[in-house]
């Protein structure tokens, strides 16, 4: 479990088929070696990795076929330079954004970055050919104001469309500056993981409110159940989400 704060900046380079040196740049490393130990998670642009070696300023980890998959870890050309690093939540540690799991929902594409007086603009948007991963995984749980991990930074979204292609966030200096935002260029991808209470939620409505055709969608199994005879449809309603302990 992370919180999207992000403490380093590495680059990331290939040590085998599967596997990666991590090299920390900048005088930070102390943050993300001290007390790192063999077995450890750490976020590498969002997705959790563990330390298989610790190396003098960095460590090598192994990625799964399916994190490569379906991560900008294995489309490093199309990647932002540098890699977010954040080691895992400890007891006692701080929240400062918000929970991160380190498990990627979806890849986006930056749109555009637009400076102003006081924060960067920036949107993000759906890759070519991505549009059914995106809806399913990313699109559904785009909130104006909600929580959302951009390689593994945790960023509240300002704006989104009305059909969910695009969500864009407004960044301060200091974050713009201390992550891989600043080193992204127009059209590079991004590793996008959803709010995680966002998708409980989902769940739990998904199994209580039958759709028009009477059947109960279950997350992630692709079956649906059809509600019984006389079960009445509920709607979404303030009181709803008040007597379901949602407000």
């Amino acid at each position: 479990m992370f919180t999207g704060l992000v403490e380093s900046l590495g680059v990331i380079e290939s040590s085998g088929e599967d596997s990666f040196a991590v090299s920390i740049v900048g005088d930070h490393h102390s943050a993300i070696i001290s007390g790192l130990t063999i077995g450890d998670s750490v976020a590498v642009d969002g997705v959790c990795l563990t330390v298989e070696t610790i190396l003098d300023q960095g460590f090598i980890a192994t990625a799964s076929p399916e994190t490569l998959a379906k991560t900008t870890l294995g489309d490093r050309d199309r990647a932002a330079e540098y890699v977010n690093l954040e080691t895992s939540l400890r007891m006692g540690s701080k929240i400062g954004g918000h929970f991160v799991t380190g498990h990627i929902d979806g890849i986006g594409c930056l749109l555009s970055a637009v400076a102003t007086a006081t924060s960067w603009e920036i949107r993000f948007g759906i890759p070519t050919g991505m549009d059914e991963q995106w809806q399913s995984k990313v699109g559904r749980y785009l909130v104006s104001k909600g929580s959302i991990a951009v390689n593994g930074i945790s960023l509240t979204i300002a704006d989104c469309a009305p059909d969910s292609s695009w969500f864009s966030t407004a960044v301060i200096p200091h974050t713009y500056g201390s992550t891989n935002l600043s080193s992204l260029h127009s059209g590079n991808l991004v590793n996008l993981e959803s709010d995680i209470l966002g998708k409980y939620v989902d769940r739990l409505i998904a199994h209580r409110l039958p759709n028009s055709q009477g059947a109960v969608p279950r997350m992630n199994s692709g079956a649906c159940t059809r509600r019984q005879p006389g079960h009445p449809v509920e709607e979404i309603s303030l009181s709803f989400l008040t007597d379901h302990g949602y407000v």
